[in-house]
């Protein structure tokens, strides 16, 4: 049997009335599933959250605010899967990368790519990496615009080629240090807001 086909019975779970207060239970009725919730159900679930920074940058600042960016989706998503099917094995992953003005406007359209220097900028991504039927699938799950997982397969990353670096204990300190040691804070900001800009403007197309 494969993740995909696994509903909750972790532990002997199987409702949302037996996991009460855990983050599943939250996350699982604001997102209206069943507590018997499949893998893949509940990772499209997460994948259509509204992008923006949520005031509190964790995962239940997403949930309370229902948005979050690649870091806050993939904290969120990664910590669902640990709790319900730690089977998966969740594993973070920050990718360094140029982000080019043309690579943004193909994909995101002119408000985006506005924000984005001539000479580009540097950006930090962040992702996931499960294990499934025992090979590593890579998650992304940033812009709920992008097509939803199938289930199987790595979905395409949110962003260019570059280095990976694996998340440890802290990824957020992790990937605040990454951001610091690579990226400019005056240009990164307002491209960061230009996509949840561009992410809002494409929902209401």
């Amino acid at each position: 049997m494969t993740l995909t086909g696994l509903t909750t019975q972790h532990n002997g779970l199987s409702s949302l009335g037996q996991v009460h207060g855990s983050l599943f239970a939250r996350f699982a009725t604001r997102a209206g599933l069943p507590g018997d919730a499949p893998l893949c159900h509940v990772v499209n679930a997460v994948h259509a959250i509204p992008y923006g920074r949520p005031g509190s940058r964790t995962a239940e600042g997403v949930i309370q605010e229902w948005k979050g960016t690649c870091s806050t989706k993939h904290a969120l998503l990664a910590r669902l899967l640990a709790e319900r099917w730690p089977e998966s094995q969740p594993r973070l992953v920050h990718r360094v990368y140029r982000v080019s003005r043309s690579s943004v406007l193909r994909r995101y359209g002119g408000v985006a790519a506005g924000a984005v220097p001539e000479g580009g900028l540097t950006d930090v991504h962040r992702y996931l990496v499960i294990i499934l039927a025992g090979r590593e699938v890579r998650i992304d799950i940033t812009f709920p615009g992008d097509q939803a997982w199938d289930g199987h397969r790595s979905m395409p990353l949110a962003c260019g080629q570059g280095r990976d670096f694996p998340a440890g204990d802290d990824p957020d300190a992790e990937k605040a240090a990454l951001e610091a040691s690579y990226c400019d804070p005056q240009v990164r900001e307002p491209f960061i807001a230009s996509l949840a800009l561009a992410s809002g403007l494409a929902g209401t197309a």
